[in-house]
């Protein structure tokens, strides 16, 4: 352990976890000589606030997040080395209820403490950089979070004030600093050593957050930024420089202002490793085959080691670096990357953990957490009409209609002054929790009246962020003939038919807000379930209209809709990386939860914007929730009855087409 640590790493220790007594020596450990030096280097990156092995969404424990559980690999890497630190990359300070629950409902006043920050002061971090998301919450909250920081926090490229160069910028907080600590050689011997920590955030956060930024600060090239201040931090004396890079790994050659620069940031002179983060990954990791620059077998980056560390606690990222004395001063002589998860997946999907949580880390911010329960568990908004998913595969939908009435709201707000403004915003979104293998109690079924922000994990099960593509009339309609696929084809004039592709998962049924179309069963499905174009003349989407005049094929649109989707998830046409105009920083679920926080009271209640095209004495039948019953006749658009069937718990009712 660094002198500065010493003591509280005994006092850490002291915590009992076992972890710590079962380890053995790093080989770098054990091979250091005389005037040689191991030095670990640990990573946290994008916390989001999750110091509790807890979902509040869903209300639950779950093993697969939490700094409670991180921590546990931070004692045994302090165990296994005479000499380490511990370094976040940053957004730690919103994601989950609990950040939330302290910039909404508690507050940051001064002297107050953060929640995150108390949990990191426990585990005794060395310094941090700031992520996007420290930005979320305007400037006087972070600050005011930040003051409470036990650790130094460094961003390099953030700008109260420009300067003529960067070096001569004044920055919002430190741009970087140099840590003097004493490390212990493989004799024995102690010798100091500094350490520089440089830090950078995407400039998009100008774009993210502008209506906390505009006018405020201003942001830098991230490489630009580098370029300026590592050889400065050298001529003060650092012998090693770490680069904390809240951005993600993505093309190796350098673009102005781009958003994922760390492989051109590790080419920069002086820099001797980087921490990555901002792209919920992990590095090395096959995420990462194949990627320009980078060696994942090495755990290198240009040459240089870097590691980046999951998101929400699911990894500890750690560099192990053997330093040998070259004269007064260190040099880097070997370099490992490795990250530790905190569980395991199986091929059945299960989870297992690997570690427990520190009790210590828990109980710093035990209060908080119980009052974050509170928070989650009561109303936050009321909705006039009931969120139900038991019809959404045959109907418009209320809880289809909620997730797509959020994006629209968010993404008109995230496009204002950019080049996109001004073009027509339609939003993409789908039934998640709609029966299938899930069985007949797998439906989202929410009343009207108060909505809990746990009640936003029934409207959108999974943590994708928000994307807009821009796309032409021509990709939204096979965009929609890509989800018509849902629906088996159906002969005009049969009885009771089976509507369901039963191969076609829920979460590819893309419903399309902001036009109206019908669907015409009688036509062959053009893409089969995975996308691929099977039936190039049939035309099942029929009617499609925006603004109550046909669709022009020529006509520019933005559709909102998730990074899953925007990837190319699914196969849709139009929905790619290269469409993509706008990737948020946030959540499609905080989006909901701000949603109704913005408005008090929805309305969410399905406009039938789609329907079938009717086929004349033609019956179809489709199995559903036994609870539908009592929404039956708020369903817009179909004429359904009950069955007297009941399938394997599922109630079956019947459509007339």
């Amino acid at each position: 352990m660094l002198s500065r640590l010493a003591l509280s790493r005994r006092a850490f220790l002291a915590t009992g976890t076992s972890a710590a007594a079962l380890t053995l020596l790093h080989p770098y450990s054990a091979r250091a000589q005389a005037g040689q030096v191991h030095l670990r280097l640990m990573e946290t990156t994008d916390l989001h606030v999750h110091v509790y092995p807890y979902d509040y969404y869903g209300d639950r424990e779950v093993d697969t997040v939490g700094l409670a559980r991180t921590a546990a690999h931070v004692q045994a890497i302090r165990a296994e080395a005479t000499n380490s630190l511990l370094l976040d990359n940053g957004d730690f300070l919103q994601g989950n209820p609990m950040g939330d629950y302290i910039a909404y409902e508690r507050g940051m006043k001064e002297g107050d403490a953060h929640p995150v920050i108390t949990a990191m002061n426990t585990l005794n971090f060395d310094a941090s950089t700031l992520g996007n998301h420290e930005f979320n919450y305007g400037l006087d909250f972070l600050m005011k979070s930040l003051a409470g920081a036990d650790f130094p926090v460094v961003s390099a490229n953030v700008v109260k004030e420009m300067g003529g160069s960067p070096t001569a910028d004044t920055t919002l907080v430190q741009p970087y600093v140099i840590l003097d600590r004493e490390v212990t050689d493989g004799a024995g011997e102690t010798h100091p050593i500094r350490v520089g920590i440089i830090g950078f955030v995407p400039p998009q956060i100008m774009n993210w957050d502008r209506q906390h930024l505009e006018g405020n600060v201003q942001t830098r090239d991230i490489v630009e930024a580098a370029e300026a201040y590592v050889p400065q931090m050298r001529e003060e004396g650092a012998d090693i420089v770490i680069a904390l890079s809240h951005s993600g790994i993505g093309a190796q050659e350098h673009d102005e202002g781009m958003e994922n620069a760390s492989v051109p940031l590790a080419r920069v002179g002086g820099v001797d490793g980087l921490m990555t983060g901002h792209s919920h990954l992990v590095f090395p990791s096959p995420d990462y085959e194949g990627f320009a620059g980078t060696d994942i077998s090495a755990g290198t980056i240009e040459g240089k080691p870097a590691v980046m560390g999951g998101f929400w606690g699911s990894h500890l990222g750690v560099i192990d670096l053997m330093l040998e004395r070259d004269g007064s001063s260190w040099r880097v002589v070997s370099t490992e990357s490795t990250t530790r998860p905190i569980y395991e997946r199986g091929e059945d999907r299960s989870v297992t953990p690997t570690v427990e949580s520190v009790d210590t880390v828990l109980e710093s911010v035990a209060e908080e957490h119980e009052a974050t329960l509170a928070y989650v568990r009561r109303a936050v908004g009321q909705t006039e009409a009931p969120l139900y998913s038991y019809f959404a595969l045959v109907a418009d939908d209320p809880s289809v209609q909620i997730v797509s009435n959020a994006q629209r709201w968010y993404i008109e707000q995230m496009l204002a002054g950019t080049e996109h403004e001004g073009l027509p915003i339609l939003s993409a979104a789908a039934p998640f929790k709609a029966g299938g293998r899930g069985g007949p109690d797998y439906y989202t079924d929410v009343p009207a009246g108060d909505i809990a922000i746990k009640n936003v994990a029934d409207l959108y099960l999974y943590p994708n962020t928000v994307r807009a593509v821009r796309v032409t009339g021509a990709q939204v309609k096979d965009w929609l003939e890509r989800s018509a696929g849902m629906f088996n084809q159906i002969e005009p004039g049969a009885t009771d038919a089976t509507l369901l592709n039963p191969d076609f998962p829920s979460y590819n049924f893309d419903v399309i807000d902001g036009v109206t179309y019908r669907i015409d069963l009688s036509q062959p499905p053009r893409f089969d379930n995975d996308g691929n174009v099977v039936n190039a003349d049939a035309n099942r989407i029929v009617d499609l209209e925006f603004e109550g005049a046909p669709i022009d094929p020529a006509q520019e649109f933005i559709v909102a809709t998730n990074n899953y989707r925007a990837g190319g998830g699914g196969n849709f046409p139009g929905a790619t990386p290269e469409t993509t105009v706008f990737e948020a920083p946030d959540t499609n679920r905080d989006v909901i939860v701000r949603y109704i926080v913005d408005q008090g009271t929805i309305s969410p209640a399905a406009d039938a914007n789609w329907t079938f095209a009717p086929m004349e004495n033609t019956t179809v039948l489709f199995d559903t929730g036994p609870n539908a019953a009592q929404y039956v006749a708020d369903v817009k658009g179909v004429e359904i009855e009950e069955t007297s069937d009941m399938i394997d718990g599922f109630q079956r009712f019947r459509i007339s087409l």
